[in-house]
């Protein structure tokens, strides 16, 4: 039923043949698990082919499904064990790790991320296809995960492997499950938000569940809930303290902080516990949001560990037991008849219908707690150098700040205690400068005057303005009309100039007293006329 190959470069080698007479391993065991690498443990003696051929990380290892067609697994050598009995029968078991490894193999690089979830995994798997082999790649398949906004804001860290990475940033903060697909020799990546289906065929006491077993885990149930909404900002400016409040339920709830369950308290006794939503800003809302988690929350956490036939190998049943899908559980010895869903299976390629189930709440073993703590005391390293450079900033801008405060009371201080005796010289003469000239401004006594008429003085006299007005109403004298003087005159003056020219017989004194007061009579005409 099962073919299991190993291949070194181009060289494949069959360890396990699905035909009776067939080559075998000793052991040969898949085990898958929801968000977990699958794991193959085989063991090989040394007459198998494949003995002495298997390198960790470099030996690639398929087991094929002759009847279903497909790969029940795919991945690589991942450490070997050898082993001698007391016969001196030597062995060697080998752990195979599934292609999920291969995202172990790169780190991310530091990143600030803002997008949506299907741009994350693109730039995730982007960055790991960039750092390894072909054979190692991933495409991004589907991806219909999502938040209440489509959008992440991340840091990638060159810290983490390129599968933690996908775990913190993606799994752990808005949910989904892991799953890779194959198509036309191209692998894909999914990450959906369940894998599996609902499937028909019933686990069935007395059909084909052999065991069953069921863990309860109680430890963590809350009888008193306190409920927390958004981070509340301090009305102290100057307080320190690195936490933040958050919104509580006290004023909608006669002033306590919780919710109690009295059924729980009467069966378990008080056991606190908080939820926090960071999304709730209104009292009444996050009052409403507890009261309806403590209703819905489940007593106990139930694990089921069940042994079941799997009927489909001889074609009883038409779905075979695989990883994520859910079936109709039947056990009245046990009160159980509801859907389950399978989180794990363990499948013996020597015996594959004996599968091993693993049904319900996943349980974190002791190497998840370890590893969980691990990442715990990596994320408060991480806190602790983030607090540690945050407080360097601080103190930097503490004392930027004291220094403007020191300068802004500095110009207070020079404006309160201003002494103008104590100002420049000449800032002092300007002052007096001017004053004076302000004080002589003020006692300038500059007088007004009106125009002149020919009754009030003004610019000129009453008298003169009189005169003048008179001789605006005369025109310049000709030797036919008069005007400043008669025509007659007018001519008689031209005359006597012109015989002034002509006449020899006057002497010389009469002739300059003539000319003078001829010049005289001119200069005062023009005058006249120059006035008007």
């Amino acid at each position: 039923m099962y073919e299991v190959k190993i291949k070194n470069g181009s060289t494949e080698t069959v360890v396990h043949e699905p035909h009776v007479s067939g080559i075998k391993l000793d052991k040969a065991v898949v085990k898958k698990e929801i968000n977990k690498i699958d794991s193959f443990d085989l063991s090989m003696h040394m007459n198998n082919p494949g003995y002495g051929k298997m390198k960790p990380l470099k030996t690639l290892v398929s087991v094929f499904n002759t009847q279903t067609g497909v790969f029940d697994f795919e991945g690589r050598v991942l450490k070997p064990s050898e082993n001698m009995e007391s016969d001196g029968l030597h062995s060697t078991t080998f752990t195979c790790e599934g292609e999920l490894g291969f995202l172990h193999d790169t780190l991310q690089r530091h990143l600030e991320f803002r997008g949506t979830p299907v741009d994350l995994i693109t730039t995730i798997l982007n960055n790991h296809n960039s750092q390894c082999e072909e054979y190692k790649h991933f495409q991004v398949g589907n991806v219909t995960v999502t938040n209440n906004t489509n959008n992440l804001y991340v840091y990638l860290s060159n810290e983490d492997t390129t599968f933690e990475t996908i775990e913190k940033k993606i799994i752990d903060k808005i949910g989904g499950e892991l799953q890779i697909r194959k198509e036309n020799g191209v692998r894909y990546l999914d990450v959906v938000e369940r894998v599996g289906v609902d499937s028909d065929t019933e686990i069935r006491l007395s059909k084909n569940l052999v065991s069953m077993s069921r863990d309860i885990d109680p430890t963590d149930i809350v009888t008193r809930l306190t409920p927390l909404g958004t981070r509340v900002e301090s009305a102290d400016s100057s307080a320190t303290d690195a936490s933040q409040a958050r919104l509580t339920i006290e004023s909608v709830n006669n002033g306590l902080p919780y919710i109690d369950r009295q059924d729980l308290i009467d069966e378990f006794g008080i056991k606190g516990g908080s939820i926090t939503w960071d999304d709730i800003t209104i009292e009444s809302n996050l009052y409403n949001a507890g009261d309806k988690w403590m209703q819905n929350q489940k007593v106990s956490l139930n694990q089921y560990k069940i042994s079941a036939l799997d009927l489909s190998i001889i074609g009883l049943d038409i779905d075979e037991f695989k990883k994520g899908n859910s079936h109709p559980t039947i056990n009245p010895i046990m009160a159980i008849d509801e859907r389950l869903r399978i989180i794990g299976t363990s499948k013996d390629l020597n015996e594959p219908q004996n599968g091993s189930l693993t049904i319900g709440d996943k349980f974190k073993n002791l190497y998840e707690y370890q590893n969980d703590a691990k990442k715990s005391v990596k994320a408060v390293n991480e806190l602790e150098s983030r607090v540690s450079r945050l407080s360097e900033a601080n103190g930097t801008l503490n004392a930027q700040l004291q220094d403007a405060k020191d300068d802004l009371q500095g110009i207070q201080d020079s404006l309160t205690n201003v002494d103008i005796d104590n100002l420049p010289t000449e800032l002092q003469t300007i002052s007096g400068q001017i004053s004076a000239l302000q004080d002589d401004l003020n006692n300038l006594d500059i007088p007004t005057y009106e125009l002149a008429t020919q009754t009030t003085d003004g610019l000129m006299s009453s008298a003169d303005k009189t005169k003048l007005d008179g001789l605006e109403n005369y025109d310049v004298a000709t030797d036919i009309a008069d005007g400043l003087m008669s025509a007659e005159d007018k001519s008689a003056l031209d005359n006597a100039v012109l015989d002034i020219g002509d006449t020899a017989m006057l002497d010389t004194a009469n002739t300059a007293d003539l000319v003078q007061s001829i010049n005289e009579l001119v200069a005062r005409i023009e005058t006249l006329e120059g006035g008007v």
